[in-house]
């Protein structure tokens, strides 16, 4: 997988909201039928990422075909990317949606959130904090003061790392938002002193860069935490409900397929997420629910806000798709 760089995102969820409208290529209007065979056609947004295993195979596997529809895949470098695009109806879905930025825009109004159904939770090293081969880097505490990139400011990167290093007495670092092909190109050049990578980055850049393993952010308070899902509006359920029902059955089958045989998820990875054959075999994989866990959600929450990243409490159960 070669690590590209590419231009930065905006930092502010406000600003990605209010900025001019995000152009996708090939997105129309969202929830419209398919001339021909009848099938409903949807536009989801979603990251070149192990998270989006479940929404590719269950397009692969004809499992959307099953349920009539005929979903289109638009790629994005960043799941808020698309959120102008969702509020527009420009796009139906956002797979690999961060919880944590999803759900700040819930409680701020930016969004009237449903979750049609769960992406990933947290499984060990399927994002870790790397750093440079000779870094002066030892420990997890020596991160306290530091430059760590993470893809989002303030989003499920930050939460978890922090709950970690919270657990083990060690200062906090200050994160930089860097797009996740950036960060070993910034690791290289020394303007970050970590990165923490999600897969199949994190791999590729310990492959490519020589670079260790500082800390497993997959480990401690933040393993098993619900980290992304398939996220939709309000109105979109409300106007096709059958269609939204549909995609949920799909992807909840699929992330059955994918937790039964990670086989599937490694066959598929090298079709969307530009890594190898060889590569996908190595890639650590995160855990695929086949349903939404509202507990799991709430203890997501609770973190938040015992991080200041939400003022309110949120019940996820009425958010949730049937």
């Amino acid at each position: 997988m070669a690590l590209r760089r590419s231009r930065s995102g905006t930092k502010r969820l406000a600003a990605l909201v209010t900025a001019a409208a995000l152009v996708l290529v090939g997105c129309g209007s969202g929830g419209t039928s398919h001339p021909g065979d009848g099938r409903e056609q949807l536009t989801v947004a979603a990251l070149p990422l192990t998270d989006s295993a479940a929404l590719y195979l269950a397009r692969d596997r004809g499992l959307f075909a099953k349920e009539g529809l005929d979903v289109r895949i638009q790629p994005v470098q960043q799941s808020i990317q698309a959120l102008p695009a969702l509020l527009k109806g420009q796009v139906d879905v956002i797979a690999s949606a961060n919880y944590v930025t999803y759900f700040q825009a819930y409680e701020k109004g930016t969004l009237d959130l449903r979750i049609v159904a769960e992406g990933v939770r947290i499984a060990p090293h399927m994002m870790d904090v790397l750093v440079p081969k000779d870094s002066a880097l030892k420990s997890p505490a020596d991160l306290a003061g530091k430059k760590v990139a993470v893809a989002v400011l303030n989003n499920i990167q930050s939460l978890t790392l922090n709950a970690i290093l919270d657990a083990r007495g060690a200062g906090r670092p200050v994160y930089r938002q860097l797009l996740f092909p950036q960060m070993g190109p910034a690791l290289q050049k020394g303007q970050v002193d970590a990165a923490h990578a999600v897969e199949p980055f994190d791999t590729a850049i310990q492959g490519e860069l020589g670079a260790r393993v500082l800390l497993d952010g997959g480990s401690g308070p933040a393993l098993g935490l619900p980290a992304s899902g398939y996220v939709t509006t309000a109105d979109f359920v409300k106007k096709h409900p059958k269609a939204a029902a549909g995609f949920r059955r799909a992807v909840e089958a699929a992330s059955k397929l994918a937790s039964d045989d990670p086989g599937a998820v490694r066959a598929e990875l090298p079709k969307y997420a530009k890594v190898t054959a060889g590569q996908a075999k190595s890639i650590h994989l995160p855990a695929y629910p086949a349903t939404a866990d509202p507990a799991a959600l709430h203890r997501l929450i609770q973190l938040m806000r015992a991080q200041g990243m939400v003022k309110k409490d949120i019940d996820p159960t009425p958010l949730l798709v049937k």
